[in-house]
């Protein structure tokens, strides 16, 4: 059992919970979190989480909440990386999956349903609004350079997320690097390949015919 401190600072103390929350969904998955669970791997009393979460929903959502910002932040910096349109959008997928696997915990949890109703949980709602945002300004640029039809504009961005989402999922949960679906290359080769076509597949786009 984590041997963690007995006594915190009040704001020391809501960190430290949400990041014994975070290493036992990692380790044993979101059906281990309860508040009982979540203050024994912190060290603390068994009361002491409800001085700073009203219950396991609550902890949880700002758990997510904070996943979302945090894929936020790294979408954002994929994109002014890449620069151009294009490239960006790949580098946008590739920035996904790379979130998903450095932190498992957060991705399995992000997109729990019972966290998805604005109405339950708004703040999870607006930090993924926030990051899919991203995603939906880099393909704005795709259809001010041309490369992407304004018709086309939200399919190619449920498109993009979906292949995003998928891959990730599919790493994170083994099935890349092992059994029969174990591919012929390392999943971090076919991840850039596949950045890769997203990329030529919307370069190959014929601009509008200037008026």
């Amino acid at each position: 059992m984590h041997q963690g401190r007995t006594t915190y600072h009040h704001g020391a103390l809501r960190d430290e919970l949400l990041r014994a929350c975070l290493r036992l969904i990692e380790t044993e998955g979101i059906g281990a979190v309860s508040l009982r669970r979540v203050a024994r791997e912190a060290g603390v009393s068994p009361g002491a989480p409800y001085h700073h979460f009203a219950d396991r929903a609550t902890l949880l959502a700002e758990l997510s909440t904070q996943g979302y910002k945090q894929l936020a932040e790294r979408l954002a910096a994929a994109r002014n990386r890449a620069g151009e349109p294009a490239p960006a959008l790949a580098a946008l997928v590739q920035a996904y999956v790379e979130f998903a696997r450095s932190e498992p915990g957060y991705f399995h949890l992000m997109f729990r349903p019972e966290l998805s109703t604005s109405t339950k949980s708004p703040d999870v709602h607006q930090a993924g609004y926030v990051a899919f945002n991203v995603l939906a300004d880099a393909v704005g640029d795709c259809v001010l350079a041309g490369t992407i039809a304004q018709r086309d504009a939200s399919a190619v961005a449920l498109a993009v997320w979906g292949l995003g989402h998928g891959l990730a999922s599919l790493w994170v949960d083994g099935h890349l690097d092992e059994g029969e679906h174990k591919l012929s290359e390392s999943p971090e080769a076919a991840m850039a390949r596949i950045a890769g076509l997203v990329e030529t597949a919307l370069g190959r786009a014929a601009p509008p015919a200037s008026s």
